[in-house]
C-alpha cells in the first residue's frame, strides 16, 4: 500500500484508527476456547465488526509466537483474511526486529513477502545497515521505533548526547538512509509534549502512536502537536477495544469502543 492510498482511506473513513490485535488466550471470551482456532476466531470477529471504523490493524507478533506453530498459523490466517476481505486496510507487523545485513533482509522477506504485511516495526539502534534492507522493498513501510510509550524510554532515548537528545539524533540520521521516504515512526502517546519537536525534524512522515486509552495517552493532545497536512497519524488502541468485553457479544462491544474513537477523530479532522 502506498502512502497516498493510506491517506485516501483516512479521508474516506474519517478515521486514523489502528486496532492492535494482541491476542492473549487468557483474556478471550470463554466460548471461543471451544473453537478449533480461538485466536483466529477472535480476530475474525473483531475485524468483521470494526473494519469500517479503522484504517489499520497491528498484530503484535509476540502474542502469536508465544503459542508456537499454532500461534504463527493463527497470525498467517489473520493477515490473509484481512488482505482478502479488506485489502484497503493498512497492516502492521509489530515485530520490533533489529539485526544486520542478510538477517534483516530475511526478516523483511518474512513479513513483506511471505506474510504480505504492508509494514513492520524495526528497532534502529544497530544503525543504517540494520534498517536499509527493510527499506529496499517497494511500497512497503518500515516503522522505526523513535520515542516509545514505556517508562524505560527515559533510560536511553531521551539522554542528551552531544547537546541533543538521542531520539532526535535517530530521527535526523534516519532521513539520510536510502529509501527513507518509506519510513514511518513509532512515537508513544504518553510522550505528547515531545510531538512538536519531532514534527520539526520529520514534518511529513506518518507516526504510529500507541498508548491511547489503557496507557493513559490523550488523543486531543497528540493531534494538537502531531497532526500534519495529511493527518500523518495512526493512533493505535489495543486493549481498550478488543478486550472491552468478555461476553458473547464482545465484537459488538469492541465496535462501540472503536466507534467512539472514530467519532472523536472525525471531529478532530474537521478542526
Amino acid at each position: 500500500m502506498t502512502t497516498s492510498q493510506l491517506i485516501q482511506q483516512i479521508k474516506q473513513k474519517k478515521s486514523f484508527l489502528c486496532i492492535g490485535l494482541d491476542v492473549d488466550l487468557n483474556k478471550l471470551p470463554k466460548h471461543l476456547l471451544k473453537e478449533e482456532d480461538p485466536i483466529f476466531a477472535f480476530n475474525k470477529a473483531i475485524i468483521d465488526a470494526t473494519h469500517h471504523l479503522c484504517v489499520a490493524y497491528k498484530p503484535n507478533t509476540a502474542f502469536y509466537e508465544a503459542y508456537g506453530l499454532h500461534g504463527w498459523k493463527s497470525l498467517e490466517k489473520t493477515i490473509n483474511y484481512i488482505n482478502e476481505k479488506h485489502p484497503e486496510i493498512f497492516t502492521i507487523a509489530d515485530a520490533k526486529r533489529g539485526d544486520i545485513g542478510n538477517t534483516s533482509t530475511m526478516y523483511a522477506k518474512a513479513f513483506f513477502e511471505n506474510m504480505a504485511f504492508d509494514s513492520v516495526t524495526v528497532a534502529p539502534y544497530m544503525g543504517k545497515d540494520s534498517v536499509e534492507p527493510f527499506l529496499a522493498f517497494e511500497n512497503k513501510h518500515t516503522i522505526l521505533l523513535a520515542l516509545t510509550s514505556n517508562q524505560g524510554a527515559f533510560d536511553f532515548q531521551t539522554k542528551v548526547v552531544d547537546e541533543s537528545e538521542l531520539y532526535k539524533q535517530v530521527l535526523e540520521t534516519s532521513k539520510t538512509w536510502k529509501n527513507s521516504e518509506n519510513l514511518m515512526y513509532v512515537v508513544g502517546a504518553t510522550k505528547a509534549e515531545y510531538f512538536a519537536d519531532i514534527r520539526k525534524i520529520i514534518p511529513d512522515s506518518f507516526l504510529l502512536v500507541p498508548g491511547i486509552g489503557a496507557q493513559g495517552g490523550n488523543l486531543q493532545e497528540v493531534c494538537k502537536y502531531g497532526m500534519n497536512h495529511s493527518v500523518g497519524l495512526l493512533i493505535n488502541s489495543s486493549r481498550g477495544i478488543i478486550y472491552a468485553s468478555k461476553t458473547e457479544d464482545f465484537a459488538e462491544i469492541a465496535a462501540i469502543k472503536a466507534k467512539e474513537l472514530q467519532q472523536e477523530m472525525q471531529v478532530l479532522l474537521k478542526t
